[in-house]
């Protein structure tokens, strides 16, 4: 390959890893574009779980084996196997010598100079490839894994070339991982309450969105659970903001393991003393049952007074929903009314006929002052 071919290749991966929106879109960007790079017919791109002794691949790409899964869950391979991972990588890099690629043939070494790896001249037997070139990826000045591409049987094995050029696009590979780590922590801080560790407002808003909308598309019981924790300003008041803070993440563990009952549950923490459950698919039923529970852990909590805990749920009566604000307002409706009657349990949105006042109050139009009457309380906007 020529030096601007070559170039256009590097480039190429370069923007692929760029505009990957998650983790996997970066792997497999990563290992298509070196494929492609260094002509080959397979690839794979590996991390070195160093606390578990482990090699595990995260995708592989081209022309798969019959046990080689794109994004594998299980394949995974002990560190000794592969002793070049440790003595080429780290005995020879830290004396001087640089982390650069190799190559293997299913006859043995070829260019590189590692070392005869048994295993990986077996796999390319068993797996119909001719030679790979390996090449380590090195992320913040530590070893991170590999790059790995293959060739089929009959085509040119990989040379000395090829190798220095694997060695390139590792480095290419290991800045596009960098940056993905950084957009990852963005992204995990803008949706990340700080205190709790819970999701946040930004996080349910798009997540109520989604969640309505495939209830729109497909019918999928959308269901939410609004929780205001009672006497957090008590608490802040006659022991402290630390104090307070305290039982702010003590309540955030209980809902989190609540959440944990409901597959695919959101828990988050809305802001200041208000929380809420975001669970798409499981029956109404269900999640009445788990935020019952989570009444009742919260009031076994040392500090504060319980939860004031609203409920509402696509799979009740509530009439048409056709946007994640109205769901809002329903389940902000039964909190509103459970911490005004000082409800031990949750209040249900839609369960208490045709006249329902959870789902009258939640309806009405906003006024100035926020309502008329003993059932005062401005909503939040859209959420």
């Amino acid at each position: 390959m020529g030096d601007d071919r070559r170039l256009a290749a590097v480039v190429a991966l370069a923007q692929g890893m760029a505009a990957a929106h998650t983790p996997q879109d970066s792997w497999r960007a990563a290992a298509l574009g070196a494929c492609r790079a260094l002509a080959g017919t397979f690839a794979a791109l590996s991390v070195w779980e160093r606390e578990l002794g482990l090699l595990r691949v995260l995708v592989n790409v081209g022309d798969r084996a019959a046990d080689e899964e794109e994004f594998p869950e299980a394949e995974a391979y002990p560190v000794h196997r592969f002793p070049e991972i440790t003595e080429f990588l780290h005995e020879r890099w830290i004396t001087g010598g640089e982390p650069n690629a190799w190559v293997e043939t299913a006859d043995g070494g070829a260019a590189g100079e590692p070392g005869y790896c048994h295993q990986r001249v077996a796999a390319l037997r068993r797996r119909g490839r001719g030679s790979c070139v390996v090449a380590p990826i090195v992320l913040h000045g530590r070893a991170w894994g590999e790059l790995y591409v293959a060739r089929s049987t009959g085509a040119p094995v990989f040379d000395r070339a090829d190798a220095d050029f694997a060695t390139v696009l590792a480095s290419v590979v290991s800045a596009g991982l960098a940056q993905t780590e950084r957009l990852e922590e963005a992204r995990r801080l803008a949706f990340t309450d700080a205190l709790t560790g819970l999701a946040n407002r930004r996080a349910v808003d798009v997540g109520l969105e989604e969640a309505v909308e495939r209830y729109r598309r497909e019918g999928t019981v959308v269901s939410l659970v609004v929780c205001d924790l009672n006497g957090l300003k008590r608490v802040n008041d006659t022991l402290g903001h630390a104090v307070g803070d305290r039982l702010l993440e003590r309540f955030g563990s209980v809902l989190s393991l609540c959440g944990a009952m409901l597959p695919g549950a959101l828990a988050a923490r809305l802001g200041g003393d208000e929380f809420c459950l975001l669970a798409v698919g499981p029956p109404a039923d269900d999640v009445v049952k788990v935020a019952d529970e989570l009444c009742r852990r919260a009031g076994e909590l040392e500090l504060g007074d319980g939860v004031a805990c609203g409920v509402a749920s696509t799979g009740d009566p509530v009439g048409p929903v056709r946007s994640a604000r109205r769901l809002f307002r329903l389940a902000d409706a039964a909190q509103y009314r459970a911490k005004a009657e000082h409800a031990a349990r949750p209040v249900v949105a839609g369960r208490e006929g045709p006249d329902d006042p959870v789902v009258r109050l939640a309806d009405a139009p906003d006024t100035p002052d926020g309502g008329t009457g003993a059932e005062r309380r401005r909503f939040r906007g859209r959420p």
